[in-house]
This record gives structure tokens, sequence and C-alpha cells, in this order.
């Protein structure tokens, strides 16, 4: 079994609440115990954590698999920046080899196989300051002392103690749950389940409403973007046939899948591990002449060997009024220690 057939068959188990997995919670109590201990040592001594002198939000999880976090940091740059502040953006660049660390992301020079694609994406849609590190203190650090931001987010990292926050807002597939509630190895919880009660703001991935103290966000479909010539057509413009080929190298692919058959489309879902990275050969076994349908995630990767039939879904995060009332309230106070404030 590889890699990706593993994190699929556990991720599978592990929503499913497969009965075997009680085989691992000796580990899993282990795991628990040491995550518990390691944020209790960061409440206890709060100087052991960088604090920035700007707010700084951490969209983050405690499970593994997608929970949409990257539409929630696109949206947060977008509504800030729209209320009149200067966004920049720190991320560990999963898997990313740049050339030095930290590392300041140019959208024109940089590639995914260098900076990560999530945090490529960020900056190429956002067009605002995107530092990598695996010490998100250190990048933290190192934007401020080279752009001029008003706010942080971080993209991920609820668990990295080091690195000081305002504001943890933790994001929920609202379908998914919390599988089985376990910690690793036998759950996908990254800490216990208890601790979703000292963070500041929950959101369900693809809830209708918002309810139980959490806030809905669902994602719209946009447009559909032509990779390789960059036209877009909105999905009810679509002319050829409604059967495609669909790809998704994302942490909840059947989540992709359900959005294309909810605009008519047909797909035949080709799930790919999360953060893969792929060349011309990696679609040649379905690549057959009908039209190919991927994640904007997936099309950062992809631009280069490009095919004229093939596209990528833009999506927008929706959020309602009450969270946006609820965000501008509880960054207020912090924005007006630095002269800041919202329209």
């Amino acid at each position: 079994m590889n890699g990706f057939s593993l994190e699929r068959f556990m991720l599978r188990a592990w929503y499913e609440r497969h009965g075997w997995l009680k085989l691992l919670r000796p580990l899993s109590q282990l795991y628990q115990g040491v995550a518990t201990r390691r944020r209790q040592r960061y409440l206890d001594d709060p100087s052991a954590s960088w604090q920035p002198p700007v707010p700084l939000i951490v969209v983050g999880n405690i499970t593994l698999g997608g929970t949409g976090k990257t539409p929630m940091v696109i949206w947060l740059v977008e509504h800030l920046r729209d209320c009149g502040l200067r966004v920049g953006v720190i991320s560990r660049g999963y898997g990313s080899k740049p050339p030095s660390r930290p590392w300041r992301i140019q959208p024109t020079e940089d590639g995914p196989e260098q900076v990560g694609d999530e945090p490529l994406l960020i900056a190429s849609r956002c067009q605002v300051p995107v530092v990598i590190d695996h010490d998100r203190a250190r990048a933290g650090r190192h934007l401020l002392e080279h752009a001029a931001v008003d706010v942080i987010i971080s993209d991920d990292g609820l668990q990295h103690y080091r690195m000081g926050r305002t504001l943890e807002l933790v994001m929920i597939d609202h379908g998914r749950g919390l599988g089985n509630a376990r910690c690793l190895p036998e759950g996908p919880l990254r800490e216990p389940a208890k601790r979703l009660e000292s963070v500041d703001m929950l959101v369900r991935t693809g809830a209708d409403v918002d309810a139980d103290g959490a806030f809905a966000m669902q994602l719209q479909a946009v447009d559909l973007v032509n990779l390789k010539t960059g036209e877009r057509i909105k999905p009810a413009q679509w002319k050829a046939p409604p059967r495609v080929q669909a790809v998704a190298g994302i942490g909840n692919p059947e989540r992709f899948c359900k959005t294309l058959e909810n605009h008519g489309f047909v797909p035949e879902i080709h799930a790919f591990a999360d953060h893969a990275q792929y060349n011309a050969d990696s679609f040649a076994e379905f690549d057959h002449g009908e039209p190919l349908i991927m994640t904007e995630k997936d099309a950062i990767k992809c631009a280069g060997f490009a095919r004229d039939n093939w596209w990528y879904l833009s999506v927008d995060a929706c959020l309602s009024a009450a969270f946006t009332a609820a965000l501008h309230e509880r960054l207020d106070r912090h924005l007006r220690s630095s002269r800041k404030t919202f329209p």
C-alpha cells in the first residue's frame, strides 16, 4: 500500500468510525497526552511565544483532511483589504523547497515545487505579501520587517504555539465532523475535541446556516477558467457535454465532485494525494479527449503543461453577516491599539 492509498484508507476508517481502530487507542492516548502537555507549557509561560505587534489570525483545524482553510484565508485577505487594512500571510509552505527560509513568495517567479501550492495560490490570487517558513514566528517577523501590514493571517498553524495569536478561527468539514472524535492515530484529531471550547470562532464548511455556536461557510463556484488561454466562463455557460474528467488533489475530493454535480456535470473523479505534484503524464490514463476540470490548487501546478480542454473551477467562500460582525467585534479592540479600525 503506497502513501496515498494508506492516507485514503485511514481517512475512510476515521470518518466511517471503523471498529478496528480501537486497537490503536494506547497510541492515541499517548499522542493526546503529549499534545495536551505541549500546549499547557505555552499557556503556563506566555513569554515562550512570539507576540506580534499587530493582530494575527490563525486559520486552522484540529482534524486531518480538507476543511476549507485556503478559501477562508482568501476571503479574510480580500475582506480585510476592502476594509482598508494592509494584510500579509504566513504559511509553513508544505513540501516547499525555497532557496532560503524565511522566503517571501514572488508569484511571477516562484513555482509550486519551490514554495508550495497553497501559499502560491494565495499570493497569486490575492496579490499580498506571503512568507513561508516552518517556523511561523520567524515568518511573521520577516513579514513585518519587509512589508507594511496591519493584520497577519496564518494559513494553518493552530498547533504552532511558538507563534502568538490574537484570534483562533477553526475550520471543520460539516459533513465529516470530527469523525470518531479520537486523536491520532485512532482518529483524525490533532488535539482533543475539548480544544474547540477555547477557540474564538468555529466555522463549518458546507453548512447551510449558522447554528450551535458555529458559523456556516459555503463554497460558491464562480468561474471555469481555461488553464491554457485564461478564458473564463460561468458554469451555466458550459456548452460541451456534461461528462468530464475531474482531478482533485485536495484533502476532501468528494466535496469537489459534489460541487461539479450540483452544476450539472457528470464527473469521473480522480483523487490524488493532498499537495500531489504533477507532470505532463500524470493524467495520461484517463485524459483521452474529454474536458478535464480540476481545482484551482491543482491548476497552479499544471499550467506549464496544460492542454486546450483543461479547466479549473474557481470558488469563493460565502459567509454570513453575523460572521463578519463577530470578526469585526473581536478584532476591533486590537486594531484600535495600532490606530486602525473598521470603517
